[in-house]
Protein backbone atom coordinates (compact mmCIF):
# COMPACT_ATOMS: atom_id res chain seq x y z
CA UNK A 1 0.00 0.00 0.00
CA UNK A 2 1.16 3.35 -1.17
CA UNK A 3 2.72 5.56 2.08
CA UNK A 4 2.46 9.42 1.37
CA UNK A 5 4.53 11.99 3.49
CA UNK A 6 4.80 15.90 3.00
CA UNK A 7 7.25 17.98 2.18
CA UNK A 8 8.37 21.45 4.00
CA UNK A 9 7.40 22.97 0.55
CA UNK A 10 3.87 21.03 0.91
CA UNK A 11 4.10 18.55 -1.81
CA UNK A 12 2.78 15.06 -0.91
CA UNK A 13 4.78 12.25 -1.99
CA UNK A 14 4.15 8.66 -2.44
CA UNK A 15 6.17 5.81 -1.73
CA UNK A 16 6.55 2.35 -1.08
CA UNK A 17 7.72 1.56 2.38
CA UNK A 18 9.00 -2.20 2.62
CA UNK A 19 10.35 -4.46 5.65
CA UNK A 20 12.20 -3.31 8.53
CA UNK A 21 15.37 -3.16 9.78
CA UNK A 22 18.56 -0.40 8.70
CA UNK A 23 16.76 1.91 5.70
CA UNK A 24 17.57 2.30 2.22
CA UNK A 25 15.83 4.97 0.11
CA UNK A 26 16.13 4.89 -3.61
CA UNK A 27 16.41 8.32 -5.46
CA UNK A 28 15.35 7.96 -9.21
CA UNK A 29 16.99 9.58 -11.85
CA UNK A 30 15.77 10.98 -15.02
CA UNK A 31 12.26 9.58 -16.26
CA UNK A 32 11.55 6.29 -13.96
CA UNK A 33 8.83 5.89 -11.21
CA UNK A 34 7.53 3.10 -9.14
CA UNK A 35 4.73 2.18 -11.78
CA UNK A 36 7.70 1.11 -14.29
CA UNK A 37 11.04 0.83 -12.74
CA UNK A 38 11.07 -3.07 -11.91
CA UNK A 39 15.02 -3.07 -11.26
CA UNK A 40 14.26 -0.72 -8.59
CA UNK A 41 11.44 -2.19 -7.20
CA UNK A 42 13.11 -5.90 -7.37
CA UNK A 43 16.03 -4.59 -5.26
CA UNK A 44 13.97 -3.47 -2.66
CA UNK A 45 11.71 -6.35 -2.61
CA UNK A 46 15.46 -8.30 -2.26
CA UNK A 47 16.63 -5.85 0.68
CA UNK A 48 12.91 -6.70 2.42
CA UNK A 49 13.08 -10.03 2.44
CA UNK A 50 16.71 -9.90 3.79
CA UNK A 51 15.88 -8.06 6.94
CA UNK A 52 16.29 -4.02 5.93
CA UNK A 53 14.10 -1.46 5.12
CA UNK A 54 13.41 -0.25 1.30
CA UNK A 55 12.04 2.92 0.77
CA UNK A 56 11.08 3.91 -2.92
CA UNK A 57 9.62 7.05 -3.58
CA UNK A 58 8.28 8.52 -6.87
CA UNK A 59 9.94 11.87 -7.96
CA UNK A 60 7.82 15.05 -7.97
CA UNK A 61 5.35 15.00 -11.04
CA UNK A 62 5.53 11.21 -11.53
CA UNK A 63 3.02 8.83 -10.77
CA UNK A 64 0.97 9.48 -7.85
CA UNK A 65 3.91 12.18 -6.28
CA UNK A 66 1.28 14.66 -8.01
CA UNK A 67 2.95 18.21 -8.17
CA UNK A 68 2.25 21.51 -10.12
CA UNK A 69 4.17 24.32 -11.01
CA UNK A 70 8.36 24.85 -11.38
CA UNK A 71 9.96 20.96 -10.16
CA UNK A 72 13.36 22.28 -9.25
CA UNK A 73 16.10 21.40 -7.16
CA UNK A 74 15.11 22.71 -3.65
CA UNK A 75 11.35 21.10 -4.32
CA UNK A 76 12.80 17.85 -4.48
CA UNK A 77 15.72 17.92 -1.96
CA UNK A 78 12.54 18.74 0.58
CA UNK A 79 10.76 15.92 -0.71
CA UNK A 80 14.02 13.90 -0.27
CA UNK A 81 14.13 15.09 3.03
CA UNK A 82 10.48 14.18 3.87
CA UNK A 83 11.37 10.89 3.49
CA UNK A 84 14.38 10.35 5.20
CA UNK A 85 12.69 12.40 8.14
CA UNK A 86 9.96 9.62 7.96
CA UNK A 87 12.00 6.77 8.26
CA UNK A 88 13.28 8.69 11.78
CA UNK A 89 16.75 7.69 11.58
CA UNK A 90 19.67 8.52 9.21
CA UNK A 91 19.42 6.24 5.72
CA UNK A 92 21.82 5.18 3.30
CA UNK A 93 20.58 7.07 0.08
CA UNK A 94 20.96 4.92 -3.35
CA UNK A 95 20.99 6.90 -6.36
CA UNK A 96 20.50 6.03 -9.93
CA UNK A 97 22.09 8.02 -12.81
CA UNK A 98 21.01 11.55 -12.11
CA UNK A 99 19.57 10.85 -8.85
CA UNK A 100 23.18 10.34 -7.69
CA UNK A 101 23.23 13.99 -7.86
CA UNK A 102 20.10 14.41 -5.97
CA UNK A 103 21.55 12.63 -3.36
CA UNK A 104 24.59 14.43 -3.23
CA UNK A 105 23.22 17.92 -2.89
CA UNK A 106 20.44 16.34 -0.41
CA UNK A 107 23.60 15.23 1.77
CA UNK A 108 25.04 18.62 1.15
CA UNK A 109 21.81 19.96 2.71
CA UNK A 110 21.70 18.87 5.67
CA UNK A 111 19.65 15.34 4.73
CA UNK A 112 20.52 12.88 7.14
CA UNK A 113 22.24 10.11 6.00
CA UNK A 114 24.44 7.73 7.13
CA UNK A 115 26.08 7.05 3.95
CA UNK A 116 25.75 7.49 -0.10
CA UNK A 117 25.87 4.26 -3.11
CA UNK A 118 25.98 6.42 -6.39
CA UNK A 119 25.09 4.11 -9.56
CA UNK A 120 26.96 5.62 -12.79
CA UNK A 121 26.60 9.21 -11.65
CA UNK A 122 26.84 11.02 -15.11
CA UNK A 123 29.14 13.22 -13.82
CA UNK A 124 32.46 12.66 -15.96
CA UNK A 125 31.85 16.26 -18.11
CA UNK A 126 33.54 19.57 -17.77
CA UNK A 127 31.48 22.02 -15.49
CA UNK A 128 30.83 24.65 -17.92
CA UNK A 129 29.66 22.46 -20.57
CA UNK A 130 27.29 20.59 -17.87
CA UNK A 131 26.19 24.20 -16.77
CA UNK A 132 25.40 25.42 -20.33
CA UNK A 133 23.52 22.02 -20.99
CA UNK A 134 21.40 22.66 -18.34
CA UNK A 135 20.76 26.33 -19.03
CA UNK A 136 19.23 25.17 -22.31
CA UNK A 137 16.90 22.39 -20.62
CA UNK A 138 15.32 25.05 -18.36
CA UNK A 139 15.08 27.79 -20.87
CA UNK A 140 12.74 25.09 -23.36
CA UNK A 141 11.35 23.89 -20.02
CA UNK A 142 10.44 27.69 -19.15
CA UNK A 143 8.80 28.22 -22.98
CA UNK A 144 6.66 24.97 -22.80
CA UNK A 145 8.42 23.36 -25.41
CA UNK A 146 8.78 20.00 -23.82
CA UNK A 147 10.12 18.28 -27.02
CA UNK A 148 12.97 20.63 -27.43
CA UNK A 149 13.47 20.06 -23.91
CA UNK A 150 13.41 16.26 -23.88
CA UNK A 151 15.83 16.51 -27.09
CA UNK A 152 18.13 18.67 -25.01
CA UNK A 153 18.18 16.65 -21.96
CA UNK A 154 18.77 13.29 -23.80
CA UNK A 155 21.38 15.15 -25.93
CA UNK A 156 24.73 13.15 -25.13
CA UNK A 157 22.71 9.82 -24.80
CA UNK A 158 22.90 6.47 -27.05
CA UNK A 159 21.19 8.17 -29.93
CA UNK A 160 19.03 5.49 -30.53
CA UNK A 161 17.36 6.25 -27.05
CA UNK A 162 15.98 9.14 -28.26
CA UNK A 163 15.17 7.94 -31.91
CA UNK A 164 12.74 5.25 -30.20
CA UNK A 165 11.25 7.57 -28.08
CA UNK A 166 10.49 9.85 -30.89
CA UNK A 167 9.04 6.98 -32.81
CA UNK A 168 6.66 5.48 -30.23
CA UNK A 169 2.86 6.64 -29.75
CA UNK A 170 3.98 7.57 -26.07
CA UNK A 171 6.58 10.11 -27.14
CA UNK A 172 4.22 13.47 -26.25
CA UNK A 173 3.65 11.51 -23.10
CA UNK A 174 7.37 11.31 -22.45
CA UNK A 175 8.12 14.51 -23.54
CA UNK A 176 5.19 15.82 -21.32
CA UNK A 177 7.32 14.21 -18.48
CA UNK A 178 10.37 15.71 -19.01
CA UNK A 179 9.25 19.20 -16.92
CA UNK A 180 9.47 16.52 -13.85
CA UNK A 181 13.51 16.72 -14.77
CA UNK A 182 14.72 19.90 -14.24
CA UNK A 183 15.72 19.18 -10.66
CA UNK A 184 18.23 16.70 -12.54
CA UNK A 185 19.54 19.29 -14.72
CA UNK A 186 20.16 21.47 -11.91
CA UNK A 187 21.68 18.79 -9.61
CA UNK A 188 24.16 17.67 -12.59
CA UNK A 189 25.28 21.24 -13.14
CA UNK A 190 25.76 21.94 -9.09
CA UNK A 191 27.64 18.60 -8.88
CA UNK A 192 30.01 18.50 -11.54
CA UNK A 193 31.13 22.08 -10.60
CA UNK A 194 31.75 20.88 -6.67
CA UNK A 195 33.48 18.11 -7.99
CA UNK A 196 35.92 20.48 -11.01
CA UNK A 197 36.43 23.00 -7.69
CA UNK A 198 37.00 19.70 -4.71
CA UNK A 199 34.33 21.78 -2.83
CA UNK A 200 32.11 18.72 -3.09
CA UNK A 201 34.93 17.43 -0.84
CA UNK A 202 33.81 19.19 2.45
CA UNK A 203 30.09 18.73 1.74
CA UNK A 204 30.06 15.30 1.62
CA UNK A 205 32.35 14.07 4.35
CA UNK A 206 30.84 10.47 4.59
CA UNK A 207 31.41 6.80 3.50
CA UNK A 208 30.71 6.72 -0.15
CA UNK A 209 30.28 3.81 -2.92
CA UNK A 210 30.68 5.14 -6.31
CA UNK A 211 29.74 1.71 -8.64
CA UNK A 212 29.18 1.73 -12.64
CA UNK A 213 28.12 -1.87 -14.25
CA UNK A 214 30.01 -4.04 -15.90
CA UNK A 215 29.05 -3.46 -19.26
CA UNK A 216 28.59 -0.02 -19.28
CA UNK A 217 29.41 3.46 -21.03
CA UNK A 218 33.63 4.45 -21.00
CA UNK A 219 32.42 7.66 -19.11
CA UNK A 220 30.94 5.93 -15.79
CA UNK A 221 33.70 4.17 -14.84
CA UNK A 222 35.79 8.13 -15.55
CA UNK A 223 33.27 9.21 -13.48
CA UNK A 224 33.35 6.65 -10.25
CA UNK A 225 37.14 7.67 -10.40
CA UNK A 226 36.64 10.95 -10.26
CA UNK A 227 34.24 10.98 -7.61
CA UNK A 228 36.26 9.29 -5.40
CA UNK A 229 39.58 11.28 -5.84
CA UNK A 230 37.35 13.97 -4.51
CA UNK A 231 35.36 12.43 -1.87
CA UNK A 232 37.63 11.84 1.28
CA UNK A 233 35.47 8.62 2.17
CA UNK A 234 34.38 7.08 -1.35
CA UNK A 235 35.44 3.80 -2.80
CA UNK A 236 34.98 2.54 -6.55
CA UNK A 237 33.72 -0.95 -7.11
CA UNK A 238 32.88 -2.54 -10.49
CA UNK A 239 29.43 -4.67 -10.43
CA UNK A 240 27.32 -6.84 -12.82
CA UNK A 241 25.08 -4.82 -14.68
CA UNK A 242 24.59 -3.04 -18.70
CA UNK A 243 23.43 -0.39 -20.27
CA UNK A 244 23.21 1.82 -16.84
CA UNK A 245 20.96 -0.84 -14.88
CA UNK A 246 22.27 -2.98 -12.25
CA UNK A 247 21.60 -6.55 -11.58
CA UNK A 248 18.85 -6.57 -8.67
CA UNK A 249 19.85 -10.31 -7.46
CA UNK A 250 23.88 -8.60 -7.81
CA UNK A 251 22.75 -5.24 -6.06
CA UNK A 252 21.00 -6.09 -2.95
CA UNK A 253 23.83 -7.94 -0.99
CA UNK A 254 25.74 -5.10 -1.98
CA UNK A 255 23.68 -2.74 -0.35
CA UNK A 256 22.96 -5.14 2.56
CA UNK A 257 26.47 -5.38 3.04
CA UNK A 258 27.21 -1.56 2.91
CA UNK A 259 24.78 -1.07 5.76
CA UNK A 260 26.73 -2.95 8.19
CA UNK A 261 30.25 -1.49 6.93
CA UNK A 262 29.28 1.91 7.56
CA UNK A 263 27.56 0.94 10.94
CA UNK A 264 23.94 1.37 10.48
CA UNK A 265 22.45 -1.10 13.52
CA UNK A 266 21.24 -4.00 12.66
CA UNK A 267 22.04 -4.75 9.13
CA UNK A 268 22.54 -8.22 8.15
CA UNK A 269 24.41 -9.12 4.79
CA UNK A 270 25.25 -12.17 2.86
Amino acid sequence: MTTFVTSSRGDRVALDDLGSGPAVVFVAGAGPSRADDEMTASTARLLADGGCRALVPDRLGRNESVAHGVLDLAREVAALRAVVDHVGEPVVLVGHSSGCSLALRAVADGVRAEGLVLWEAPLAGPAADTAAWAADVERHLDAGDLEAATEQYMRDMPPEWLDGMRSSPAWPRLAAATRTQRADAQALAWATAALEDRSLGSTVDLPVLTCFGSETFPEMPAAAARLAEVLPRATVAELPGAGHAWDPEAMAPVLARFLREVSVPGAQSD
